[in-house]
């Protein structure tokens, strides 16, 4: 990680340009690889690409609003351990976010047209948690990481057993947010009140279902 002290200015500019970049570009990745690049292609009906392109666009979605999530956490965030751990896991989101776009292509989908909204949106909640303090902040991303395990379960389930390259990136995909949890958790997270947990739940179902459609 990078140890300079980058001045508030620094860190506007730096912010401006990942969002541009998550939104419109090509996210900065990691030295890590597409999981699933090197699998054979499966042979889906029209019905399962349609499907599983759709899938894939929920989850390019909702690492969009991963990277505005941290991105707001770490812009807010008191101490500078956090803010590195902050950084490094939004840098781990950036591959899911590649990943995801890049089976989509294959699967001849297209992102979703709400995602300048859903990462405003999520750029705020982000901003908020990190205001509310360190602890509540590394509690978010424990609760944000447990829901989207719970949804990455739910879409490997329907991902059809021979096509290897979705079920790879989606395996990897919880691979890593289990970790963000026990990282963000082993650092002093915060267990979130049941309403807030709700709430989080209840976006997420919107975002879920706007995603898949729009």
């Amino acid at each position: 990680m990078n140890n300079r002290n980058y001045s508030p200015i620094d860190r506007a500019l730096i912010g401006m340009d990942q969002t541009l970049r998550t939104l419109f570009g090509r996210p900065a990745v990691t030295e890590r690889v597409n999981p699933g690049k090197q699998l054979p292609e499966v042979e889906l009906t029209d019905e399962e690409r349609l499907h599983i392109g759709r899938l894939m666009r929920v989850n390019h979605t909702g690492e969009v609003c991963a990277q505005a999530l941290y991105q707001g956490q770490a812009l807010t965030a008191r101490d500078h351990s956090v803010r590195e751990r902050l950084e490094r896991s939004a840098q781990e989101e950036n591959d899911h976010l590649a990943w995801c776009e890049e089976r989509m292509q294959e699967l001849g989908a297209r992102k979703s047209l709400l995602n300048p909204l859903w990462y405003a949106g999520s750029f705020a909640m982000g901003t908020a948690a990190g205001i509310a303090g360190d602890k509540w902040s590394l509690g978010f991303v424990v609760e944000t990481e447990r829901q989207v395990e719970d949804h990455l379960d739910a879409h490997i389930a329907q991902v059809p057993a021979d096509d290897h390259r979705t079920r790879a990136v989606l395996d990897q995909m919880k691979l890593d947010e289990a970790h963000h949890a026990q990282v963000a958790k082993g650092a002093g997270g915060a267990e979130l009140p049941e309403p807030v947990k709700l709430a989080m739940r209840a976006v997420s179902k919107v975002m879920t279902r706007g995603a898949y459609w729009i």
